[in-house]
């Protein structure tokens, strides 16, 4: 058997890998706040998002006795067919779910569906579990009145980076509970799946203040808990995932462990390797990116129209 990355690589024209090449090339080389003081200013210097059009409708849900507040972008269109939870991305310590609004006003009218975006806890001030605990609350609402509140009880859930990670732990919540198959699919792109540094990704992200923010109270035995490191879980019984990253993500061996693992278990699995991407890539701007969206987008159309 011959085993090679490319064969992995999603079919995207050349003109377009190129195009992401030159763009990265040419960007300079980021990185994530080394502490506390240095994250307040951070968060000081995000600018203010332009609402999309029409904007969210901003809620404050509860389920297991845990208060949450939504955005929520019903499709201008007629009543959604379905409905998508997504988690945003920053490291569990930076974002908001309006940072996303653009993209679910998008995904909303493109796919005809509700798209719930989640203002989960940050760390530091509020470290593991607090974040999960509020996806799951989310969730639990959705399982519990998607139906009434939307008129379908049709459900995705999706995620990027560290939002990823917690759309997983929040399935791997609601399978414990006997609910997660109420779940057409998850579309997760470049999870963070390994927070114990245990994993050759794992440790290449070790030192990055992230970690300390978000479960740095936690002994580093323990934080192969499926809760914070789903690479560790019992994968079994869980709905189709869409796994998304790119061909230069410094998380890329991770998501391919987590990819062989999920199949391993009996799970249906979709993975799709992009050539020339880093982490974060499909917030970037390139055609190669798009493209990449636009295959998220379909994935979700199919699980959703045809989970019944």
């Amino acid at each position: 058997m011959r085993f090679a990355l490319e064969a992995l690589f999603a079919d995207v024209p050349a003109e377009q890998i190129a195009e992401a090449r030159a763009f990265y090339r040419a960007r300079a080389a980021g990185r994530g706040p080394a502490g506390f003081e240095e994250l307040k200013e951070v968060r000081a210097r995000t600018s203010a998002l332009r609402a999309a059009d029409p904007p969210a409708l901003e809620e404050t849900v509860e389920a297991a006795g845990v208060r949450v507040p939504v955005r929520i972008f019903l499709p201008a269109d007629g009543p959604p067919q379905g409905v998508c939870l997504d988690i945003h991305g920053g490291g569990f310590y930076l974002g908001t779910s309006a940072q996303d609004d653009a993209r679910h006003r998008a995904l909303a009218d493109a796919l005809g569906i509700a798209v719930v975006g989640v203002d989960h806890r940050l760390a530091p001030e509020h470290p593991w579990p607090a974040a999960p605990d509020d996806c799951e609350s989310v969730a639990l609402w959705l399982v519990e009145q998607a139906q009434t509140r939307f008129g379908t009880s049709r459900l995705a859930i999706g995620g990027s980076s560290a939002g990823a990670t917690l759309a997983l732990a929040t399935l791997l919540r609601l399978r414990d509970r006997g609910v997660a198959d109420r779940f057409a699919g998850a579309a997760l792109r470049f999870g963070t799946w390994d927070l114990s540094a245990r994993t050759p990704s794992g440790r290449l992200i070790a030192d990055e203040y992230f970690l300390q923010a978000y479960v740095g109270h936690v002994p580093d035995r323990d934080r192969t808990l499926p809760d914070i490191s789903p690479l560790y879980a019992d994968l079994s019984g869980l709905p189709p995932a869409l796994l998304v990253v790119g061909g230069e993500d410094i998380l890329l061996e991770d998501n391919l462990t987590m990819a062989g693992r999920l199949a391993a278990a009996g799970n249906d699995v979709d993975l799709r390797v992009y050539p020339a991407a880093p982490h974060g890539f499909t917030g970037h701007p390139t055609a190669l990116a798009a493209t990449a969206v636009d295959g998220v987008n379909s994935w979700l159309r199919d699980r959703i129209s045809g989970h019944l």
